[in-house]
């Protein structure tokens, strides 16, 4: 049933739109057909290796050995101020948020803690070992 569902990111939609008005009709309207096409999730853009991305994070602080409070602030898709991360495993590849190091399956980690809704940034992984070095950061 959920598969014949189109979503539309607004966010795109709204800088379609932007474009359009101010007078770049076609770069507005390819980018949001782009998107529809490509069928984006919505969400935060998580990083990946080699690429620049603007997510900020920062360790608040470690209310437990196996808890960590993050501020989370990615200007274009969300911001937590005082998010709850536990330590888990990784379960698949991926790039550590705060420090850009690789991630493999079996690291230690910390991610969002699961609640409903899903925060925008459920896949987000900081490593333990970087998480353990920046309280205070």
């Amino acid at each position: 049933m959920l598969e014949k569902a189109h979503f539309t990111d607004p966010w795109l939609r709204t800088l379609g739109l932007l474009s359009v008005l101010s007078g770049d009709a076609e770069v507005g309207n390819h980018a949001v057909e782009a998107a529809i096409a490509r069928k984006e999730p919505w969400g935060c853009h998580l990083p990946v290796m080699g690429q620049r991305f603007e997510v900020q994070v920062r360790v608040i602080d470690r209310p437990t050995q196996s808890t960590a409070t993050v501020a989370w602030r990615d200007p274009t898709h969300c911001s937590y101020g005082d998010q709850v991360w536990h330590a888990s495993r990784a379960r698949v590849t991926g790039v550590c948020a705060l420090s850009g190091q690789s991630i493999k399956r079996g690291d230690a980690i910390y991610k969002p803690r699961p609640c409903r809704p899903a925060p925008l940034n459920v896949g987000a992984m900081i490593l333990g070992s970087v998480l353990n070095n920046a309280v205070g950061m």
